[in-house]
C-alpha cells in the first residue's frame, strides 16, 4: 500500500473522496509525507488527518477552511473547529465550562445565538453567561455533536488550511506544505460539483487561499478567525448564521 493510500485508509474517508484525495495528496513532498507516517507527535494524528472527508460529497454546499488543529490530543479530531473534548453546549451558568474555555467555539455559539434571535447584547454590548442561562433552550440542540451534525446536514465540509499541528513548526510554516494540496483539492471539487459551492475562509492562513486561481470557481466569504471577539459582530457571519439556524432542532437536510 502506498503512503497516500495509507493516509486515506487510516482516516476512514468516504468512498466519494478517494480519487480526489489521492490526486490532491500527490502534491505533498514525498519526504514530508513519509515523515507524517513515521512521526506520532503531531495532531490530530494519522487516523484523523482526513476525518473531514468522512461525510459524503454530493451534499456539500459550503467548504469551510479554518487554521490548524486544536493543540490538545483529546480535542483535535480532523474536523475544523470541532473540539472532540466538548459534549454539552449548556450549563446552569450559561455556556458549559468546556465551551466557555474554547474561545473560537464560544464565539461561534454566541454568534449563532445572536444571529438566530435567541438573545440580544446587553447595554454594555456583551452576551453574558447570565443571559444565556436565562434563555429557554427547549427548542435548541444540547450538544456539540448535534451542532456539527446540523452543519453537515446543511452541507458543510470543514477542514483546516494546515491539517497538521506539529510540535516543532508553527502553523504558518506547516501551511507551506499543504497549500499546493488545497489548491489542487479546490480545483477538483469545483470541477466535479453540480452546484457552485461557497468557500468560507476564517483567519489569516485560510485567507491565503483567496489568491489561488482555483478559488475563483467558488463564491467566497472571508472573515477573521472566530478566536477574535469581532467575529460575533461580523455582518457576513450574522447573515449566514441567521440563514442556517444551526442551534434550532431539528434541522432539515438540504442535500440533493
Amino acid at each position: 500500500m502506498s503512503s497516500i493510500d495509507t493516509l486515506i485508509e487510516r482516516s476512514g474517508v468516504h468512498d466519494d473522496w478517494r480519487i480526489t484525495l489521492s490526486e490532491s495528496l500527490l502534491t505533498l513532498q514525498p519526504d514530508y509525507l513519509e515523515s507524517l507516517l513515521r512521526d506520532d507527535t503531531w495532531l490530530p494524528g494519522i487516523d484523523r488527518l482526513l476525518a473531514a472527508f468522512r461525510r459524503n460529497r454530493s451534499g456539500v454546499r459550503y467548504l469551510l477552511v479554518g487554521e490548524s488543529p486544536y493543540p490538545r490530543r483529546e480535542s483535535a479530531n480532523g474536523i475544523a473547529f470541532y473540539d472532540a473534548a466538548v459534549g454539552s453546549l449548556w450549563s446552569e451558568q450559561g455556556l458549559s465550562k468546556a465551551v466557555n474555555r474554547a474561545t473560537s467555539l464560544r464565539n461561534i455559539v454566541k454568534t449563532a445565538l445572536l444571529a438566530e434571535g435567541h438573545l440580544q447584547k446587553d447595554s454594555a454590548g456583551k452576551i453574558t453567561q447570565e443571559s444565556i442561562a436565562r434563555l429557554d433552550k427547549g427548542g435548541l440542540i444540547r450538544t456539540l455533536p448535534e451542532l456539527f451534525q446540523n452543519l453537515e446536514q446543511a452541507g458543510f465540509l470543514m477542514l483546516n488550511a494546515t491539517p497538521v499541528l506539529h510540535p516543532e513548526r508553527k502553523p504558518v510554516i506547516e501551511a507551506r506544505y499543504w497549500l499546493p494540496f488545497l489548491e489542487r483539492l479546490l480545483a477538483l471539487i469545483a470541477r466535479n460539483s453540480s452546484r457552485r459551492i461557497t468557500l468560507l475562509l476564517w483567519g489569516k492562513i485560510a485567507k491565503l487561499i483567496e489568491s489561488m486561481p482555483a478559488s475563483d470557481n467558488y463564491d467566497k466569504i472571508v472573515c477573521e478567525h472566530p478566536y477574535n471577539i469581532s467575529f460575533i459582530d461580523n455582518p457576513k457571519m450574522l447573515q449566514l448564521f441567521a440563514e442556517l439556524q444551526l442551534l434550532n432542532k431539528p434541522i432539515l437536510s438540504t442535500e440533493a
